[in-house]
C-alpha cells in the first residue's frame, strides 16, 4: 500500500495522504503515488482541479519520513535518501508548474515535506487548526522541498526567522508569509470538499471562505527585520539578545538550542535562494541535503527529537564559533553526475 488514496470525485481528482498514525509523514512510495495521480489527470479533460488533503484528525502532513533518512544516514550509503529527495523535489517543482489548479487543504499540522506537498500549489487553504513550520534546524538538517525558496519570498526577514528557529505559525501568518491564500474554518471543510467536486473552483471557495484571522508576525516585524538582516548567525543571535524585546530574547535562546552547523548552512542557503528560480533553488537544496547525510548532526538530531525523544541533542561542533566557513561551503559543492538538474 502506497500510503496515498487517489480517485476521481466529480469535477476534481482527490489525493488523500493516508498514513494517519504517522501523521501522514511522506515517504518515497507516497511521492511516487502523488506523481502518478498528477500524470493520470494532467491530460484528463474531466478533471478540472486536483485537491490534496490528509487522512485523520491531526493534520495534512508532519513532514518527510525522517526515521528512514536517519537509518540510511547511520547505517546505509545515503542512496535511498538521495533517491527519495530526487523524486520529492521533482514533485515539488511539478506541483508549482501543474497546468490545472492544485488545491491544498492545509488543516492541522503541516511541516517540512508537508509544506512541499502543499505550499507550491495554486490554492492553499488554512484553518484555525493550521500549524505550519519548517523545523529542520532542530534535527540537524536544513529546510528543503523548496522551503528556502518560499521563505525568502516572505516579507522582510520573516522567512529567515521561521527557517532558523523552526517556529510554528497559524493561518494568518501563513497568509502573510505567502505560504497560504485562503481561510476556511475546519468545520466547513467537509462541505467545501463536496462543493469542490460539484462546482467551479471559485464558486466553491466563495461559499466557505472567510476573512483571514490576524496573525502575530506583522506586529513583530520591528525586531525580526532589525535582527535577522545581520550577515552572520552569530550577529543575529547577538542582536536578538540585545534588542530589549522578550520575544527577541526567546528567539535567541531558541537558536542556541539548534544545530550550529544547520543554522549557518540554512542562513547561507536562504541568502543564495533570494535570486534563484524554484528549480534552481531545489537543485541547491538537493546538494545541501545530500551533504547533510554525511554529518553527525542529522543522525544525532533525529535520534534526540524523534527516536529517543530525550530532546537533548549533542551537536558537533557544539557552538557557532566552532563551525568553519569551509564546512558551510562544503554543503553547496556540486554533485557531478548526481545533480538533481532541474534548473
Amino acid at each position: 500500500m502506497s500510503g496515498v488514496r487517489w480517485y476521481r470525485e466529480g469535477r476534481v481528482g482527490r489525493v488523500v495522504l493516508d498514513r494517519p498514525k504517522a501523521l501522514n509523514a511522506i515517504n518515497h512510495a507516497m511521492v511516487r503515488a502523488v506523481d502518478e495521480a498528477l500524470s493520470a489527470w494532467e491530460g484528463d479533460a474531466g478533471i478540472e482541479a486536483v485537491v490534496v488533503s490528509g487522512a485523520g484528525e491531526r493534520g495534512l502532513c508532519a513532514g518527510g519520513d525522517i526515521r528512514a533518512v536517519h537509518d540510511d544516514a547511520r547505517d546505509g550509503d545515503g542512496r535511498a535518501s538521495a533517491a527519495f529527495w530526487r523524486d520529492e523535489y521533482r514533485l515539488n517543482a511539478r506541483i508549482a508548474r501543474y497546468p490545472k489548479p492544485y488545491v491544498a487543504v492545509m488543516d492541522g499540522i503541516v511541516m517540512g515535506g508537508g509544506v512541499g506537498i502543499s505550499a507550491h500549489g495554486d490554492v492553499r487553504i488554512v484553518t484555525e487548526r493550521s500549524r505550519i513550520a519548517m523545523p529542520e534546524t532542530g534535527i540537524g538538517f536544513v529546510p528543503d522541498v523548496g522551503g528556502t525558496y518560499l521563505l525568502t519570498r516572505a516579507p522582510g526577514e520573516l522567512g529567515t526567522h521561521l527557517a532558523l528557529t523552526g517556529a510554528q505559525i497559524g493561518a494568518g501568518d501563513a497568509v502573510l508569509c505567502g505560504l497560504a491564500d485562503h481561510y476556511v474554518p475546519s468545520s466547513a471543510l467537509p462541505a467545501l470538499l463536496d462543493d469542490l467536486a460539484a462546482l467551479p473552483l471559485r464558486d466553491a471557495l466563495a461559499r466557505h471562505e472567510q476573512p483571514v484571522p490576524a496573525g502575530e508576525l506583522a506586529a513583530e516585524r520591528h525586531w525580526i527585520d532589525a535582527c535577522y538582516r545581520a550577515g552572520t548567525v552569530e550577529e543575529i543571535v547577538d542582536r536578538l539578545a540585545a534588542y530589549g524585546d522578550p520575544r527577541a530574547k526567546d528567539a535567541a535562546e531558541t537558536l542556541l538550542t539548534r544545530s550550529p552547523t544547520s543554522l549557518k548552512v540554512t542562513l547561507a542557503a536562504l541568502r543564495r535562494a533570494r535570486t534563484g528560480t524554484l528549480e534552481e533553488v531545489l537543485d541547491q537544496e538537493f546538494r545541501v541535503s545530500c551533504h547533510a547525510l554525511t554529518t553527525h548532526d542529522l543522525v544525532e538530531g533525529v535520534r534526540a527529537q524523534i527516536i529517543d525523544k530525550d530532546r537533548r541533542p549533542r551537536w558537533v561542533p557544539g557552538t557557532l564559533a566552532e563551525v568553519p566557513e569551509a564546512e558551510v561551503a562544503r554543503f553547496f559543492a556540486p554533485l557531478g553526475e548526481r545533480e538533481l538538474g532541474l534548473g
